[in-house]
């Protein structure tokens, strides 16, 4: 396992699991199918709801050094750290005469029950006490319990909480610490010699009876459900370095979502990081601008078709098998806001043959993007759902322009979605305020607006670079 190390050079590479220093990032959908569907929570209960990160590998991987890295570089947030191994059971008298026969690496040895209490609890913002498992009598400790207060980041630890799916569920983001098995069982017999004098013998023999198994049969296939795998794990700072990277942007993207249901972000991978790398960088030609903004673009398109209704539907397979699936919302068309909306109706016309696609235009100088200058519309809009198109979201002033003419042309609020490349909060507090049962969907929140009001970090005048109009010669 410690074999995958790779050099730190050459951010992206074309394949289902991205590597970058040895780190993998695998393209999982969102954790769950319910973000697929209408939000039932209002925005003041999913304002509570804190970022949870998992970290799971074997005994001695290096999970708690991942932790504590990462607890130290997100010094700003509020953290606190949930281990796993607070929730071992106590042993029974009959466990404790044959203790050296008690598999400690087993799902069974865990008080699933008990950790998913403690977890809603913290989750719905109410303070709870975790008392500290004594590894010397295998039983809860009699001492005062750690009060744990509520928080904005929860890291939950330990070597199998990717092995119950209701505790998955509670995750935003799934890290796997993937360390060499002879550097594990190195640490292991180092920390119970020393920590717990016990002889090297009967270290071993443990190892052979339950570590080793039970690692193989129960810890190591939870590896599938990670989000990012890191090899080597406290001793790759690289690796550390860009999944707190990583968490930042998923934070401030979270609690944007945490305020707004009716927002969306695509689930971000290191493939996807590297694209928008790569169409932010003022140096990137136009056809490679070009090129990995029409695959990001696509990406949108797909996620916001993925919340159109749809119905059931039975097909018969050339096996003369029954398949019951569902059949594409029929009533549907695009609208770009003309003319960096023009860039993503090539996506949508491949994901959706025959779709008709309206334009509207609105001055987007002078007046801050409020006056409507052309609109030409699908005559039986009203009766159809609306994506509407348009790669930026900054002051929201552009956007609110064109919801409000969809509406007046009798387009429920509802039936729209608003798909974008990246997003400003101010513009997305616009929007979402004004319009809160609209959908937006984003592959990126930005950092904000700068004093000219143009999106920061950004990636400049989209239109520009994607339409080759820009007057700078290492565009063309």
């Amino acid at each position: 396992m410690g074999s995958h190390s790779l050099p730190a050079v050459g951010m992206l590479e074309t394949a289902s699991v991205v590597h970058f220093s040895g780190l993998y990032l695998d393209g999982v959908e969102a954790r769950n199918s319910k973000a697929d569907q209408e939000p039932t929570s209002t925005s003041e209960h999913a304002h509570n709801q804190p970022f949870v990160i998992g970290v799971a590998g074997g005994a001695a991987a290096g999970k708690t050094t991942v932790c504590d890295m990462i607890i130290d570089q997100l010094h700003d947030q509020r953290v606190i750290l949930v281990s796993q191994d607070s929730f071992y059971h106590d042993l029974t008298q009959d466990e404790l005469t044959r203790v050296n026969e008690y598999n400690f690496d087993h799902p069974d040895a865990f008080d699933t029950e008990q950790l998913l209490s403690v977890m809603e609890q913290l989750k719905h913002g109410q303070s709870v006490d975790i008392r500290k498992y004594d590894f010397k009598s295998y039983k809860h400790s009699t001492s005062p319990a750690r009060r744990v207060n509520p928080s904005d980041v929860i890291i939950l630890e330990g070597i199998l909480i990717f092995h119950d799916p209701r505790v998955r569920d509670l995750m935003n983001m799934k890290i796997f610490v993937d360390t060499d098995p002879d550097v594990r069982l190195a640490r292991r017999i180092r920390r119970d010699t020393v920590d717990k004098a016990r002889d090297i013998s009967s270290v071993l023999d443990q190892y052979s009876k339950f570590v080793k198994p039970a690692f193989d049969d129960f810890i190591l296939p939870t590896k599938k459900y990670a989000d990012i795998i890191i090899p080597r794990g406290g001793d790759n700072h690289v690796a550390i370095d860009l999944i707190v990277q990583h968490i930042r942007t998923k934070l401030g993207q979270h609690d944007l979502c945490k305020i707004y249901p009716n927002l969306y972000v695509i689930q971000s991978t290191f493939q996807i990081r590297g694209m928008h790398t790569l169409i932010r960088d003022s140096q990137t030609t136009k056809h490679d601008f070009v090129f990995y903004a029409d695959r990001l673009i696509r990406l949108v398109v797909e996620h916001g078709l993925g919340h159109l209704p749809f119905t059931e539907k039975q097909v018969i397979t050339p096996t003369g098998s029954v398949y019951t699936g569902v059949d594409f919302c029929k009533r549907l068309c695009g609208v770009s806001i003309i003319r960096s909306g023009e860039s993503m109706e090539n996506a949508l016309r491949a994901c959706c043959k025959g779709v008709k696609i309206g334009k509207i235009l609105i001055h987007r100088e002078g007046d801050n993007g409020k006056q409507l200058i052309y609109e030409k519309l699908p005559n039986d809009i009203s009766q159809r759902n609306v994506l509407l198109l348009d790669p930026i979201l900054g002051t929201g002033n552009s956007a609110v322009k064109a919801i409000s003419l969809l509406i007046k042309k009798g387009v429920p609020e509802s039936n729209i979605i608003f798909l974008n490349l990246i997003s400003a909060p101010q513009g997305v507090h616009v929007v979402c305020q004004q319009f809160p049962r609209i959908k937006i969907v984003t592959s990126e929140i930005e950092s904000g607006l700068n004093k000219d009001f143009r999106v920061i970090p950004g990636m400049g005048e989209f239109g520009d670079r994607y339409f080759g109009t820009d007057d700078d010669n290492h565009h063309a």
